[in-house]
């Protein structure tokens, strides 16, 4: 029977669910895949490199894929916008900034805006510059973001975009890595749910399978949100966003000793990179969330889409309907 909701009829999906735009991590042949297997996938434009842009939009092989970017950043290299509006998005997704510059080029293009918020202040910011789509993120997620919990976060969006914006879609994010909570997330007023690190398990996904190993041997304990992972890249983030990762070696080793990281840090650099590539997870930052503690193995992301689907459907029908008497 499958799951309808605004958000499938509105981006031509068979089931509500959008792949997240994990820096590059999440390129063309995850994007592809979880599209191909009836939601929408999104390649994560991360920090903005054009010929990788280039050389993932082209791996998708025209599989209709959208494209996300980190707002602060693209602000540096707004000439990005336009080489990826080329590529026909279906959607253009803008987190972690003001998306208001960026607003006007990507609706003119015919692209949907998506716009990930973490409060209810950002969220009043997205529907001032037209966003189509509104991602609650809550802290739960692996990856970049604020303070607020998906639990709360969402229903109160939903209520705000019920008050002031009706036609706004909701998509919820931040600890859901199976059908329950996708079925949570459309009781909760969600018109779908956005899916980042159960599809990072994915063979589609870029990232070394050593990483994929340390990270399903761990649970939602295993993570912590902190700052070293940016600062080993020379990333500087915006004061309220920080990153949730595994709670490795090289992250236990300067949580709390921030201001001494960054002065270590630009030394540092080529052999954190290096670690991270070479799959060395001990001595990395590998962004992962909270839903680890869900997952136990590695899954193609057709399947991952499936069996959430399928649960969910079981959990809305079967569930549901034993709960209430």
């Amino acid at each position: 029977m499958g799951i309808r909701t605004r958000l499938t009829e509105a981006l031509g999906i068979t089931t509500p669910i959008l792949s997240a735009p994990m820096g590059f991590v999440a390129g063309g042949k995850l994007a592809a895949a979880v599209t191909a297997a009836g939601g929408l996938g999104i390649i994560g434009g991360g920090y903005g490199d054009a010929d990788w842009l280039d050389q993932e939009f082209a791996a998708a092989r025209n599989v209709r894929v959208g494209c996300g970017f980190i707002t602060w950043s693209l602000a540096k290299q707004p000439e990005l916008l336009a080489r990826v509006l080329e590529h026909a998005p279906p959607a253009l997704m803008l987190s972690f900034g003001d998306p208001a510059p960026f607003a006007p080029a990507i609706r003119a293009a015919g692209s949907r805006l998506i716009c990930q918020v973490q409060t209810i202040a950002h969220t009043r910011a997205a529907l001032d510059c037209g966003a189509e789509i509104i991602v609650a993120q809550g802290s739960e997620a692996g990856g970049h973001g604020a303070a607020r919990a998906t639990l709360t976060l969402v229903p109160e969006v939903a209520d705000l975009l019920a008050r002031v914006s009706p036609d706004t879609l909701l998509v919820a994010a931040g600890g859901i890595a199976d059908g329950r909570g996708l079925a949570a997330s459309l009781m909760l007023g969600a018109d779908g749910v956005m899916m980042g690190t159960r599809l990072w398990a994915s063979p589609e996904c870029l990232i070394h399978p050593n990483h994929q190993r340390a990270a399903l041997a761990s649970d939602g304990d295993g993570t912590i949100r902190q700052t070293a992972a940016d600062t080993a890249r020379g990333y500087d983030w915006p004061e309220e966003f920080n990153g949730r990762v595994l709670r490795t070696a090289f992250v236990a080793r300067w949580q709390g000793r921030e201001a001494e990281h960054r002065q270590a840090a630009e030394a540092a650099r080529p052999s954190y990179i290096a670690a991270v590539s070479e799959g060395r997870t001990e001595e990395s930052g590998v962004f992962v969330g909270e839903a680890i503690g869900l997952m136990r193995d590695v899954l193609p992301a057709a399947e991952i889409l499936a069996r959430t689907t399928r649960e969910a459907e079981m959990l809305l029908r079967e569930r549901g309907l034993a709960l209430v008497t």
